[in-house]
């Protein structure tokens, strides 16, 4: 049964429904709803709502926003299994994983009020007579862009750490995948926000981009999707000296070292890469294994992608459910036959899954040259890539090869080699013999093509603010 939510923008505080284009199931390409698009006319009322929103905002005290923050995560751990439900509907991975997604939206928020009551400034020693102090302020009103692939959290990301610095949000989510922004937004005017302080529209990207860039009512940028589309907006932003977040594209290696347990390693790699069917940014993808033990981890990720289960992720028996939508799927298909035309092997999957939807099976790629398509390019997509190395500066030679730089991975026994790699990797996040990139205390991002800026951790909030340094002398 279709339980999917009516899609609504969120303006000042008042649900509005308009047109809009269809919204598809990858599982079974049918249409489960609508996404209104917004006109000039909705963007500037939410500009005004936002510059409205934000004046009482930021004036209230951080303990009372935090309370209201912790109840809107509240109400949306009551509602988990119906905002589950309607993310793989409109996304497609599993119950199992857009529930886990909820509750981590949940925690990246109640970690990010708890932090904004600590925003604290300093002063600063200064002879007798002459105080220096230190603020951090809210910057203003920030405009946010968020992606398909994780409809809840990564819009909690950025509300978030907005709404805990004092800010006020207009929320630009993605049309693919409405519903979690919708559902998270509806859980904060439930818990009492303020009108006008979170904004929710959908629409053209290229349009809303650039009528909140540009207008002035809007303090700062922040994005997370492509490369491309980053350095678009990036670039505008410049213009308009506007401060920028950007959480862009990666393509992490994991190096497996000689004195790895290659079957261990192989489980952890293969769960991870289970994470939305691969269509995460920080998707372990790349693999650089020591020939000491290459056959054995080759082995053991065949035997684990032969038991993968793909369909529809309403199903229990389904551990990847579809790619998002059609596009994902001619990509793999291709990356796949560019990759065995430059000599690399199918060791499972490799094509798409006939019938309706989106299914693309579990992927696993052996013997993968460098030169290939999908070792330069982002598959986002279930899509593993093994390489023979013969030692770990070559591993690491390949890895920073790239001009990505967001998430990397490791297995090792050795301090030495873990020394090595924490300072020789060129990512953002690095993840030693496990596979979660960040969590809700650190912060998350990248270098290089992958971007600049932190989410998460004390630096994600701080992202959000200006500094202000005043310095008072006495008289008399």
């Amino acid at each position: 049964m279709n339980n999917y939510p009516e899609i609504q923008f969120l303006i000042n505080g008042n649900w509005i429904h308009c047109a809009g284009k269809p919204i598809l199931n990858p599982a079974d390409e049918s249409v489960i709803g609508s996404v209104p698009m917004a006109t000039p006319l909705h963007l500037e009322l939410a500009l005004q709502a936002a510059d409205a929103g934000f004046h009482i905002w930021k004036n209230m005290a951080p303990a009372k926003r935090a309370e209201i923050m912790l109840r809107a995560c509240d109400l949306m751990r009551e509602r988990v299994d119906t905002i589950a439900a309607a993310i793989t509907l409109e996304q497609g991975k599993t119950l199992a994983q857009a529930r886990a997604e909820v509750l981590r939206g949940c925690d990246l928020i109640a970690w990010d009020a708890n932090e904004g009551r600590r925003l604290y400034g300093r002063l600063i020693p200064a002879e007798p007579g002459m105080r220096h102090t230190v603020f951090r302020e809210p910057v203003g009103v920030v405009a946010a862009f968020t992606p398909w692939n994780f409809p809840l959290s990564s819009p909690a990301r950025k509300v978030g750490g907005a709404l805990a610095a004092g800010c006020s949000i207009i929320l630009k989510a993605a049309e693919e995948t409405p519903a979690g922004a919708v559902m998270l937004a509806r859980a904060f005017t439930d818990a009492g926000l303020p009108p006008g302080v979170l904004n929710l529209v959908f629409g053209d990207p290229a349009q809303i981009s650039e009528t909140l860039i540009c207008h002035p009512l809007v303090r700062l940028v922040t994005f997370t999707g492509s490369t491309a589309v980053g350095k678009q907006l990036a670039s505008m932003a410049a213009r308009h000296m506007k401060p920028v977040i950007m959480e862009l594209g990666g393509h992490a290696p994991v190096i497996v070292c000689e004195d790895a347990n290659p079957e261990l390693a192989a489980t952890v790699s293969m769960q991870g890469k289970l994470n939305n069917g691969g269509q995460v940014c920080v998707a372990p993808t790349r693999f650089f294994v020591h020939r000491a033990i290459y056959d054995r981890f080759v082995a053991a990720c065949a035997a684990f992608g032969e038991k993968i289960h793909v369909g529809d992720g309403m199903r229990e028996d389904v551990q990847i459910g579809p790619v998002t939508n059609v596009r994902r799927v001619q990509a793999l298909d291709a990356m796949v036959d560019d990759a065995l035309l430059y000599g690399a092997r199918v060791v499972c999957g490799g094509k798409r899954l006939p019938g309706a939807g989106y299914h693309f099976p579990f992927t696993v790629l052996a013997d993968v040259p460098v030169t290939a398509l999908a070792m330069r390019e982002e598959p986002f997509g279930p899509l593993c890539l093994i390489s023979p190395v013969d030692n770990i500066d070559e591993a690491i030679d390949k890895a920073n090869a790239l001009p990505f730089g967001l998430a990397g991975y490791a297995f090792t026994e050795s301090a030495n080699y873990a020394y090595k790699l924490s300072t020789e990797l060129e990512v953002g996040n690095l993840a030693i013999n496990h596979m979660v990139s960040a969590v809700s205390e650190t912060p998350f991002g990248g270098v290089k093509d992958s971007g600049y800026g932190r989410e998460g951790g004390t630096e994600g909030l701080e992202h959000y603010t200006h500094v202000k340094s005043v310095s008072h002398k006495l008289l008399g």
